[in-house]
C-alpha cells in the first residue's frame, strides 16, 4: 500500500496511497491522525512517548498504533520490548483519489475528508484563541482569508501545483530537524479550494490571504499530500 518509490532514498518524499475503504475508515479517526503526525515530526516513539505528546493514554496509542500498521501507515522501528517498542511512520504523506472508484470508496473517502475538515477547524480555533499571547511577528505572518476567483478547473489544477511547488522546499524540515532554523515553528498550511459560491460572499467581494497558519499540526491530515 505504501509507496517506496522514493528518488531521493528517504521517508520525507515517501506516499502511502490508500484505496481500500477498510484503509480509509481505519485513519478517519482523531487519535490515530494524530499518531501518524507525530510519528512523522518526532518518531521514531513509543506509544508511551507519542501518548505524551498528543495527550492521550499509552493503551490507547498502542492499540492505535498496531490498527495502523495493519495498513501500512506505520511499523515497528526495531528494539524495545512490549509497550514500549518504538514505532515509526512508514511514509511522509497519505493521498487517496480526488474521484473515488465505487460507492463504498466514497463513502469511506468522504467520511476520512470530513474527520480532517474537522481537525483543520479545531486546529485554526486553537490558533486564534492562542494568538493575542503570541508575538506580534508571528501575529503579522499567519494567514487568514479568502479569495473568490473564476478560473477552469485546468487553471485550479495549475494554481494548486504552483502553490506546492512553492512549499516544496520546506518539506525537508519535517522528518528532519537539523534543517529547522532558529525560531521555526510547526506550522499548518492549509489549501482549500473548490467551486462554489458559499454565503453569497462572491457578492460581498471578500478578499484577503489564505487562511493558514497555527501552533499546531492537524495530524497526519496536516501531512496529507492531495
Amino acid at each position: 500500500m505504501a509507496d517506496h518509490g522514493d528518488p531521493d532514498g528517504g521517508v520525507s518524499r515517501r506516499v502511502t496511497r490508500l484505496t481500500d475503504p477498510r484503509a480509509l475508515r481505519a485513519v478517519a479517526h482523531p487519535i490515530r491522525l494524530s499518531l501518524i503526525g507525530v510519528l512523522r515530526r518526532e518518531g521514531p516513539l513509543t506509544a508511551t512517548q507519542a501518548g505524551e505528546l498528543i495527550g492521550e493514554s499509552s493503551a490507547s496509542c498502542s492499540f492505535h498504533l498496531r490498527q495502523l500498521a495493519k495498513y501500512g501507515l506505520v511499523e515497528e522501528a526495531g528494539g524495545g520490548r512490549g509497550r514500549e517498542k518504538p514505532w515509526r511512520a512508514t511514509t511522509m504523506f497519505t493521498s487517496w483519489p480526488e474521484v473515488a472508484e465505487g460507492p463504498e470508496t466514497a463513502a469511506a473517502s468522504g467520511l476520512l475528508n470530513s474527520v480532517i475538515a474537522e481537525r483543520y477547524f479545531e486546529a485554526l480555533m486553537r490558533w486564534l484563541e492562542a494568538k493575542p499571547d503570541a508575538s506580534q511577528e508571528w501575529q503579522r505572518a499567519a494567514w487568514f482569508g479568502d479569495w473568490m476567483l473564476y478560473v477552469t478547473a485546468d487553471e485550479l489544477t495549475q494554481l494548486g501545483e504552483k502553490t506546492l511547488a512553492l512549499l516544496d522546499p520546506y518539506i525537508e524540515r519535517l522528518a528532519h530537524p537539523q534543517l529547522r532554523p532558529p525560531g521555526a515553528r510547526l506550522v499548518s498550511y492549509l489549501h482549500l479550494a473548490f467551486p462554489g459560491d458559499i454565503s453569497g460572499a462572491a457578492e460581498r467581494g471578500t478578499a484577503g490571504r489564505p487562511a493558514a497558519a497555527g501552533p499546531e499540526d492537524t495530524g497526519g491530515s496536516g501531512q496529507t499530500d492531495r
